[in-house]
Order: structure tokens, then C-alpha cells, then sequence
């Protein structure tokens, strides 16, 4: 079944590498530019990222690659909204390191029940080491309590506090789109030991979910460009199923146990 799988990923790839890039990262190349640059010298983002690095595992889809891409897009959709509320850029920046922080730290619990309940626990004690303030300790923590898609929000009252969670929450759901067929359903796959069957059956009921997620997007950005990246998924996602049906589905008829 690991071969086949790699198989599979390796059509994965090929349709992905037939997709545009999605917009966001063509029509806001400046944001783009200035998260990348604060996530690489902020003394206190390369800080916890140096510290949380040996405790995230990637086996379940949601290790380290995932978590610095959510980081460096929940920075940017910071920094552009930021600027259109005229925000100074001190406090963009300052904001910018809150949700980078929050990204880093978002699915640290992520093999656990009510893992951003719990995450969110880890991050107030970790964070206590580290150079914030016990109000930015907040906001990094209800950020990412209110992280997962489909359930009821954590009620913010703070506006800022309110950016940094939604900031978060859109930078992680732009990974359900290309992102889902790179790499993490293949980790999830793996640590899963998935029987091949029960990975075609429940095929569709996935696709289902990125559907869900299109209206959910709660900044005004993520709400401008979200879309796309789920809409890019659900064409990868559909390509993929017709292969998969059409070269794979002999194995639904084989012990699921093999």
C-alpha cells in the first residue's frame, strides 16, 4: 500500500504542478515580502521557533512546514490589514509577531482531543519565558483557541485580539487548498496507516469539507482570496479522484487489512 500511495502522490504533484499559483501571493507580493522578512529576524519569532521546533511532530500532516507557512500568511494578512485600518507600523509589526507566534504554536497539540483548547493551554505556559506581555499572551492564546474550522467561536470582545485570531484562522485554512494534496493528507495517510479502501471511500466525503471551508474566511483579505486557494484544492482534489478511481479502484475489492 506505500507504493501505491506514492503512486498517488506523485499524480498529486503533476496536477498541482498544472495549477497557478494562487493570488494571494501574486497580488501581494510587498505583505508577502514583509512577513517573510519579520519571521526570519524577529529575535522573538526566531526564538520560539527555535524552541518549538523539537516538539512538533510532522507525522500527522501538521509538523513544522505547516506550521511556518500558516505563520508567514496570518503575518501578511496582518500587515495588509493593518495598513488599510492605518494602523502605525510599529504596531503592524508588533501584531505581525503576535499571529507569527500563534502560528508556530497553533497545532502544537494537534494529535490531542480539543487541540486548540489545549495548544492554547501549552502556549501560556511556554509563553510565560518569553519577552510578551501578559495582554499579547492573550491574544496569542485565544487566537489559537479559535483556530478550527466548524465550531462555535471563543466570544472577542478586543478588536486587536480579534485580528489576530482571524488572521490566524484564514493563513490556516489557505492550507486546505494546494497545500492538502502536497503533502498533508499523505502525512495523515501515513501515520494513520490508512488501508487504501478506506482512504477511496472516504475520498469524497473530504472533498465535502473544502467546500464547507470556502465561507469561512473571516478578514476581509481572506475573504478576497480564500476562496481560490479552496477552489484550486477542489480542482486538484477532483483530478485526483478520477485517477485514483480509474487506476486504483481494484483495491477496494482487496482485504482492507492487506
Amino acid at each position: 500500500m506505500d507504493l501505491v500511495y506514492s503512486q498517488i502522490r506523485r499524480h498529486a504533484k503533476e496536477i498541482i504542478s498544472r495549477h497557478s499559483q494562487p493570488e494571494f501571493y501574486r497580488r501581494c507580493p510587498q505583505a508577502n515580502r514583509l512577513s517573510k522578512k519579520i519571521f526570519e529576524t524577529d529575535p522573538v519569532v526566531l526564538q520560539l521557533l527555535d524552541y518549538i521546533t523539537p516538539h512538533l511532530e510532522n507525522d500527522f500532516g501538521h509538523g513544522m512546514e505547516h506550521a511556518e507557512k500558516v505563520s508567514l500568511d496570518a503575518g501578511a494578512l496582518m500587515i495588509i490589514e493593518g495598513d488599510k485600518s492605518g494602523h502605525p507600523e510599529p504596531k503592524i509589526r508588533r501584531n505581525t509577531r503576535l499571529v507569527q507566534c500563534a502560528g508556530l504554536l497553533h497545532d502544537v497539540k494537534r494529535k490531542e482531543r480539543d487541540h486548540a483548547e489545549k495548544g492554547a493551554l501549552y502556549a501560556q505556559k511556554t509563553l510565560k519565558h518569553f519577552p510578551f506581555s501578559r495582554g499579547e499572551i492573550t491574544k496569542i492564546c485565544m487566537a489559537i483557541r479559535s483556530h478550527e474550522a466548524f465550531k462555535k467561536r471563543p466570544r472577542i470582545e478586543d478588536p486587536e485580539a480579534l485580528l489576530v485570531a482571524d488572521c490566524l484562522y484564514d493563513g490556516d485554512k489557505f492550507r486546505w487548498g494546494p497545500d492538502n494534496f502536497l503533502n498533508t493528507i499523505w502525512d495523515m495517510v501515513s501515520f494513520y496507516q490508512t488501508p487504501l479502501p478506506r482512504f477511496i471511500d472516504y475520498f469524497p466525503k473530504g472533498m465535502e469539507g473544502l467546500v464547507k471551508i470556502r465561507d469561512t474566511f473571516r478578514t476581509p483579505t481572506g475573504k478576497k482570496y480564500g476562496p481560490q486557494f479552496i477552489d484550486i484544492g477542489i480542482s486538484i482534489g477532483n483530478e485526483l479522484y478520477r485517477v485514483i478511481c480509474s487506476e486504483y479502484g481494484r483495491f477496494c475489492f482487496q482485504d482492507s487489512s492487506r
